[in-house]
Order: C-alpha cells, then structure tokens, then sequence
C-alpha cells in the first residue's frame, strides 16, 4: 500500500506534538495539534506513537475535469456579481432516473437564463454515466454546469460546493425528487423581492417551540422543506456556509432557514413563507426510503441535535 507523502513541516510538527505528549505538556501538544491540521493532516495517536493522514480527500483530475475532495477546494463565485435570476442547486449520488427527471422538467420549465448547477457527490458508476451535459441547451433556457467530488462529501458539503458556483441572484436547492410540471422560478424569486423574507418554498414546517415541527401548505412558517428551498445568493454569502456536519440531509433545512431568519435576539426575525400551489409533482424521496430505517433514525435525531445546539433557547423564532 502507498503511503501519502507528509510535507516535512507537518511531520516535524507530529514528532514535537509526540515528545509534549510525553512530556505531559498538553497545552503544547494541543497547539501543535491545531497546526497540524489546519495544514490539512489528522493525527491518529498509537499510545507513544501515532500516525498521520489526510484530514480530506485529495483533489482528483481526469479526462472529464476535477474531482474535488472538500468543498473549500471549489473555485468560489460568491464574490462577483450575480450574472442571472435564479441557480437551481441538484445534488446526484445514486439515483440516475431522478436526476434524469428533475434536469429534464427544468430544461422544459425555467425562464430562459436560469443556471442548473449539478453537484455530483462521488456518485455510483449508473449515476456518473449519465450525469447532464454541461452548458446551454438548444434553446438557451438553462445553463448546466457539473461539479464532481472525489469521494462522498455528504449534504451539506455537497451544496455548499453549488453555493461556490452559483451565478444567480436567487438560489434554489431542489432534491431530484421533485418535478416542476411549470415555472417554479419566478414565483420564488418574486417572493424573496420582499426585503424581510429570508426563504421561501414549496413545503413549509411550523413550530411552536422548535422542537416539535409539523407541516404547513401557506403562509409564514419556522422553516421551509429542503425538497424547494430558495434564498439570495448573498445571504447565503454573509451568513453561510452550511454545517458540513450535516453530512444525511434531514433536519439541514430547519437550521438553514433558521440561519437565514435570524438577526439576533434583539431584531425582529426575519420571514420564511410558502408559495403556494407551486406546479411540481413530488415523487418518492430515495434519499429517504433507500436508508435503512434504524440508520435514518440515528441520522436525523443526530442532525436535530444540532439544530437544538444552536436554537434551543431562540423561542423568538418559533412560527405556529
């Protein structure tokens, strides 16, 4: 087996974290510990020994581009101004007749000039073959541009890369499970023209208390559904990115739209709102049924704690 070179910066720094381990100087060995991997290593202590390994994956290149093994890694436009309305966001990893799908109603249903942006998580060899050709298509509706990882990055990572490359005033996460069967775009950036909505959807969730969530077809919500979230790119920008924590995908739009909402407690919070009667067709969420059900129980109880760490005590952000 190949070991990975160590830059020798990195190594000089394990060996004198190990002599302060001995020398029971943890302070020190803390210190040389964050340096390590901030250089991008993880130590792996053996007793008196230890190991080193790459903290991330490595950035592949091949015939068809990077591959890239964080999110960090991805060239980032959040900076420049934005070039069109609206970035759809779809993540693929192992479903390729719902990616067909979704791309396909897209191509069929956007305002012209709108940006596809495909995050390909280290999907299974049927979803990698059939990933959408980059660029515009014959009628110049939609712009396709697909972004690949070397290994699975998990959920949050994964739009965090579609932030990266977003170009839209406007983004919108949209899971493959979803179909637009008409225009979808344009009602949910029209919402977000009110300064004091932060998110909008097709899906909303209401809550009295931010532990108990139930769903809500209309109106003023806590926090809209993953399945069609939208927010300004520059929102995101200032208050982002998404915990990469959130690696399965339940419970992460809770706490972005909560991220998005909140002013602080001293500022009234800002709005999340359903668009109702949106055109789409929502079909079996794969991400889900896929999972086995004991797993995707631990998965999102996991993730809800997270949001509970951050939002416990902001009953101000409650919604009925």
């Amino acid at each position: 087996m190949n070991r990975p070179f160590v830059p020798q910066p990195v190594l000089d720094a394990a060996h004198a974290r190990a002599a302060a381990r001995a020398a029971r100087d943890w302070t020190t060995a803390d210190r040389l510990r964050d340096e390590i991997e901030a250089a991008g290593w993880r130590v792996v202590d053996r007793g008196t020994n230890f190991r080193l390994e790459a903290a991330h994956p490595p950035d592949l290149a091949d015939e068809a581009g990077v591959r890239y093994g964080r999110s960090d890694a991805v060239p980032s436009r959040l900076g420049d101004p934005s070039t069109c309305a609206a970035t759809v966001v779809l993540v693929a990893t192992d479903q390729p007749d719902d990616l067909d799908r979704a791309v396909a109603a897209l191509r069929a249903t956007v305002p012209s000039g709108t940006q596809a942006l495909v995050v390909a998580d280290a999907p299974d060899a049927g979803q990698s073959g059939r990933l959408p050709a980059a660029g515009p298509d014959d009628a110049g509706r939609i712009e396709v541009e697909v972004v690949r990882t070397s290994a699975r990055l998990g959920w949050a990572a994964a739009l965090n890369i579609g932030l990266r490359r977003a170009c839209g005033e406007v983004v919108i996460f949209m899971d493959t499970s979803v179909e637009p069967t008409g225009d979808v775009v344009t009602p949910l950036v029209a919402a977000l023209d009110a300064e004091d909505v932060a998110v909008a959807g097709a899906f909303g969730l209401g809550s009295t208390d931010l532990r108990r969530f139930r769903e809500v077809t209309s109106g003023d919500v806590a926090a809209i559904e993953g399945y069609l979230l939208a927010f300004r790119r520059s929102d995101a920008a200032a208050h982002g990115p998404l915990d990469e924590a959130f690696r399965f995908y339940r419970n992460l739009d809770i706490w972005w739209s909560l991220v998005l909402r909140d002013r602080g407690e001293d500022l009234p919070s800002r709005r999340a709102v359903v668009v109702a009667n949106l055109p789409l067709v929502r079909h079996e969420h794969r991400g889900w049924t896929s999972v086995p059900e004991t797993e995707r129980d631990r998965l999102s109880k996991r993730n809800f704690y997270r949001v509970l760490d951050r939002f416990r005590d902001r009953p101000d952000l409650a919604v009925p």
